[in-house]
């Protein structure tokens, strides 16, 4: 048997899968991910299982979609006992390294159960400790935000623009974890020849607020940010974009201002795509690169003014939130077609490809399909992926409430704290270039990617496509009666 590759996992928290240069975007400046595609797949069309962090972490953790373990809102981590692909590869042997932000493991749990060392930015290793009894990182753009309260037109609070080279590389940001990213790295390349490394290199940007230092921020040529789309207000969108539109009040920002958001936030990007490149220089310098499989993706995207709307929504599935980057450079040992792959794929399908990758399975049945073979030239891997958020009217703690005006996140958690449609359960299927949303509490969508790639126009109620509403209704409900549980590996001694 050939020797297992070491895993690398190097993950963006809100960075949409068009914010790659590959992928479309002239205006973005991604040179190290565009040159991974020369040795690895990227694929156009990977969908992540919630548009929020947590939800979407606790699923591409573990291989399972979010209705099947309960995680539908930020504010709950895994539960205790809960599968976790970390765990899994820790007890088959592998030597895990966490760097990076959590979003994933309850405060009062020690991540020694998950991981061997844990990194976040302050050159210790925490995985011992509590993470309630961790120090708390200080944001990059700890800086003031410019204008005036929220109800203010023409405000917008995680706004920043530039930032010094000092903010960018504060203690618990994210150059300091690729630091330490960077020092395990150099340290396993001492010894190749021992046990094999997962590393979880999971960072916090380009997530909100949109703020870079230079040279990244200035790299942007603002003349080529796409255009953004209309306001949600005057199109057939659900509620909830239309409530945090409405909120965020960002009608009269003005052109430039967008542009600049977009721009920074591309910067942001960028920045990312540079830190990647410095990890993979590492592992060709230790030697390690030929023996490590690579999967370059992000738990989610981000409006960055579409729809006059910024930052993430729970229940709504437009591309720009829910199309993410999957890049996947496999270990040398791996058959590969490199290329931008069009095949239909999700993260969940991203436990399944290790374990077919190093042999070690999970102890329970997860629901991804191995990339493998679309790594190796096949371009359909899955007939259908599925994305889905929201909650039902009365669950109060996933309302994530506890914030006021004075919040940044008021316009869109005000909206979660609404009984009304707002924030209600939504899930979403993708079959071919049709996208069908079944919404429990108010009218579905269908959108055709083909003919409308912004997903501007409803088409719900068109003649022509009932049939095809109708095929997609029914693959949701074999979906959900396929991943509605799994079976715990517990059963009583007596048997």
């Amino acid at each position: 048997m050939a020797k297992q590759p070491n895993i690398v996992y190097f993950v963006a928290d809100q960075m949409r899968s068009d914010a790659l240069h590959h992928l479309g975007c002239t205006a973005s400046i991604t040179p190290n991910f565009d040159n991974l595609v020369q040795e690895g797949v990227s694929f156009e069309n990977a969908y992540c299982q919630n548009p929020v962090c947590v939800p979407s972490r606790c699923s591409f953790m573990s291989g399972l979609y979010c209705h099947t373990t309960g995680h539908r809102t930020i504010h709950y981590m895994q539960n205790k006992g809960e599968p976790n692909f970390l765990r899994t590869m820790k007890n088959a042997g592998y030597e895990i390294c966490w760097v990076g932000r959590n979003d994933l493991i309850p405060a009062n749990l020690p991540k020694s159960e998950f991981c061997d060392h844990y990194f976040c930015g302050f050159g210790r290793d925490l995985a011992d400790i509590p993470s309630n009894n961790q120090p708390k990182p200080h944001p990059a753009e700890d800086t003031p935000s410019i204008g005036g309260p929220h109800t203010e037109p023409g405000y917008y609070a995680h706004f920043r623009g530039r930032i010094t080279e000092e903010q960018a590389h504060r203690p618990g940001s994210d150059w300091k974890c690729i630091e330490e990213a960077l020092a395990y790295i150099q340290e396993k390349s001492k010894d190749p020849d021992q046990k094999p490394f997962f590393l979880y290199c999971t960072l916090t940007y380009p997530h909100p607020p949109y703020a870079c230092e230079d040279p990244w921020y200035s790299s942007i040529d603002r003349s080529l940010c796409e255009k953004r789309r209309p306001n949600a207000n005057d199109i057939d969108k659900p509620s909830m974009l239309k409530a945090i539109a409405s909120r965020q009040n960002l009608r009269d920002w003005g052109e430039e201002n967008f542009i600049e958001m977009r721009a920074v936030y591309l910067a942001m990007v960028s920045r990312f795509d540079h830190q990647f490149g410095l990890l993979t220089q590492a592992l060709k310098d230790g030697g390690l690169y030929d023996s490590t499989s690579i999967f370059v993706f992000s738990d989610h995207g981000d409006y960055t003014g579409d729809y006059d709307i910024a930052e993430k929504v729970q229940n709504c599935f437009e591309d720009c939130i829910v199309n993410v980057p999957l890049i996947v450079k496999p270990a040398k040992q791996f058959a590969v077609s490199p290329r931008i792959s069009p095949a239909l794929c999700e993260l969940v399908d991203i436990t399944a490809t290790v374990e077919e990758m190093t042999g070690v399975k999970t102890e329970y049945v997860n629901f991804g399909k191995s990339l493998l073979p679309a790594l190796a030239g096949e371009d359909v891997h899955k007939d259908a992926v599925f994305s889905e958020g929201g909650r039902i009217h009365g669950e109060y703690w996933a309302m994530e409430r506890g914030h006021n005006e004075d919040s940044e996140y008021w316009p869109r958690l005000s909206a979660q704290c609404s009984e009304g449609p707002e924030h209600t359960k939504a899930s979403m299927i993708r079959m071919g270039n049709l996208k069908y949303v079944m919404r429990l509490y108010e009218k579905d969508e269908l959108y055709d990617l083909s003919k409308d790639p912004k997903e501007l126009v409803n088409r719900i109620d068109e003649t022509e496509y009932q049939g095809d509403i109708a095929k997609m209704r029914n693959r949701l409900l074999q979906w959900y009666m396929e991943t509605a549980d799994w079976v715990p590996n517990r059963k009583d001694p007596r048997f």
